[in-house]
């Protein structure tokens, strides 16, 4: 069984803007690797259904409010580190911003739907004047599952053997979690050290940053300082639900917009960061609670998003927000104010 550090470490990572486009950035900067640094003459992304809608319209981080995966696969062969993971494309700035618009006006970038691939798929293919590389990705956001130069593989997702001879794939954090019932699953979280504690808090300080980078501009449909606006005097107040809906959907309507700051994600999705992390925090500040408590508590909500994922698909037509990750915050504010694994199942099947 896998601990609590190998989960964290796998489910809740840093994520620049929305995951989608991040994982066609990451195909194509992991592709480019291979590449020498030719010039590139085109670019071409099969891409899963979800993948392809959820990422056609959202914006890109640093890009003065361009959209979609088209200018982040461009961005990514001129500027993308697969090291990075999702934040891919951390390192961009305004000129390749200028030359991706200019790729793509030009016709070098395609973004192809393969629709009857489901769940997270990317297949990233670069060409230069003598060379073409392909990296795909798999099943979750970062898992880069083959890379090829010219037909030939350079890399190929780990395999294992079984007892009985034959190979199979080596089983990822989200199979783990599928093959768990719900009561070992958030157990886990009683195992966190300090540096898990940080690592999560990390989560908390970095999403409550582009919250407030929500409230202070005018961004997505300015849900959250709509919310804070319309709750006036309410919004300090013991009954929490106006302060918590507003600081995530600050967060949200920033990280949908393109703001240039990173959130944690959970289960490979921003959103679902975002979502998992902030109601758990802003009530556990409120009632006083420990650092340590709080930190466990929203553990136990990334737990409860992943358990619940595992089961609908790491990416569905049902928003994972609110039956996945509204869920997940759920169990966990309850668990953080009784320690009750019992009543934070309730929570979550309310």
């Amino acid at each position: 069984m896998f601990t609590i550090k190998e989960f964290l470490r796998s489910e809740v990572k840093p994520a620049l803007g929305c995951t989608e486009p991040g994982a066609v950035a990451l195909g194509v900067a992991r592709a480019v690797e291979e590449l020498g640094g030719a010039p590139v003459k085109h670019i071409e992304v099969v891409v899963s259904d979800s993948i392809y809608k959820n990422g056609m319209y959202v914006g890109i981080p640093g890009t003065n409010g361009l959209k979609g995966n088209d200018i982040a696969a461009a961005m990514a062969s001129l500027c993308g580190r697969s090291e990075y993971g999702l934040e891919v494309l951390k390192d961009c700035d305004e000129n390749t911003v200028e030359l991706s618009k200019s790729m793509v006006g030009a016709g070098l970038v395609s973004i192809v739907p393969d629709l009857a691939r489901h769940g997270v798929y990317v297949e990233a293919k670069v060409n230069t004047e003598k060379d073409t590389a392909v990296a795909v990705i798999e099943n979750t956001h970062t898992n880069i599952t083959l890379v090829t130069l010219n037909g030939k593989t350079i890399f190929q997702a780990e395999e294992t053997k079984q007892e009985d001879g034959p190979t199979a794939k080596k089983l990822s954090i989200p199979e783990e979690v599928a093959g768990m019932n719900f009561t070992e699953l958030v157990s886990l979280a009683e195992d966190m050290d300090a540096e898990d504690v940080d690592y999560v808090m990390n989560g908390v300080d970095m999403n409550l940053t582009i919250a407030e980078y929500g409230f202070s501009h005018t961004v997505g449909i300015n849900l959250g300082s709509t919310i804070r606006e319309m709750a006036g005097d309410h919004y300090d107040s013991d009954d929490l639900s106006s302060k918590v809906k507003a600081v995530a959907a600050a967060a949200s309507d920033a990280r949908m917009d393109g703001a240039p700051y990173p959130v944690m994600s959970s289960a490979g999705s921003g959103n679902h960061g975002i979502t998992a992390i902030l109601p758990v925090y802003v009530v556990g500040e409120h009632y006083g609670k420990h650092r340590e408590d709080i930190a466990r508590a929203i553990a136990f909500s990334h737990l409860t998003t992943s358990f619940i994922k595992s089961r609908m698909g790491r990416l569905s037509p049902v928003c994972g927000c609110s039956v996945a990750a509204g869920a997940g915050a759920a169990s966990g504010i309850v668990y953080l104010l009784s320690k009750d694994i019992k009543k934070a199942i309730s929570a979550m099947e309310i």
